[in-house]
């Protein structure tokens, strides 16, 4: 009963669709962060979009398209010091971690006043979630989505090996690049879900237990979209029925699970 109940309300259909197409989303592309060892970009990007929504909470402007142009230069920056500076993703990450970090907490000072927008930015709110942000979230995602499967063999090889994909003639400074735009973005749409604290979570959850349960790399993304599917739905349900924090929830479900197929994995063996 408490479930039909749970979809007569319109924020919980708005939270439903924009958890299950997030889901898709940053499952999809945590095969690419786990594989590439890059489970630090997530976390990353989530934090440095703290200057851009200052800088939109200054400026009096929509904080989630600010988020997503801020990502998507942070992004930029990163993919052209590495290609300049051979410095690791990572060191690059964490440079721009701090320092936007620490940008959007001077720019945070000069506006007064308790700001319920950015206390749902770090911590998440998706029963918060509009239908403004959901047109965002659906019309991002869906061209990240298709552009991941147009590509998916390419982005295999550079993910596997950055010098047989370009002697297999993958363009791979132009995938790599276009791989941490829609990166970032998809990380600021999850932020509007989870959180900037906890966002990395569905990233790298789904795609770490599916590979413990899979042997074949089609396998691999075809279970990490439905294990990260299931993680938002029970999430949001055991949520609703107990009154916890959403966001929270979805993650220690995921916890949950990638724990099962982690015991699982020795028994199959």
């Amino acid at each position: 009963m408490e479930l039909f109940e749970m979809f007569s309300y319109p924020f919980m259909q708005r939270a439903f669709l924009a958890g299950l197409m997030l889901a898709a989303l940053l499952s999809f592309l945590g095969i690419f962060v786990t594989v590439r060892k890059m489970s630090f970009f997530g976390d990353g990007i989530a934090h440095s979009t703290l200057a851009g929504l200052a800088i939109a909470l200054l400026a009096g402007i929509s904080p989630l398209p600010t988020a997503l142009i801020w990502a998507a230069l942070v992004a930029l920056l990163i993919w052209w010091l590495e290609q300049r500076t051979h410095l690791p993703s990572d060191t690059l990450i964490g440079i721009f971690f701090t320092s936007s970090m620490s940008l959007g907490v001077i720019l945070m000072s000069f506006k007064a006043g308790y700001q319920p927008e950015l206390v749902s930015f770090l911590f998440g709110s998706i029963l918060a979630i509009r239908t403004p942000d959901l047109i965002y979230i659906y019309t991002v995602g869906v061209v990240i989505l298709i552009w991941l499967a147009s590509n998916l063999k390419r982005l295999i090889y550079l993910s596997l090996s950055r010098d047989q994909a370009a002697v297999s003639g993958v363009a791979v400074s132009r995938k790599t690049l276009l791989l941490y735009i829609g990166l970032a973005l998809a990380t600021v749409l999850g932020v509007k879900m989870l959180g900037i604290i906890l966002v990395s979570a569905l990233l790298i959850l789904p795609a770490a237990a599916s590979r413990l349960i899979t042997k074949t790399f089609r396998g691999h993304i075809i279970a990490s979209v439905i294990l990260a599917e299931i993680m938002v739905a029970v999430g949001l349900i055991v949520s609703f029925i107990y009154d916890l924090p959403s966001g929270a929830t979805v993650v220690l479900i995921g916890a949950v699970m990638f724990s099962l197929a982690a015991i699982l994995k020795p028994l199959r063996a």
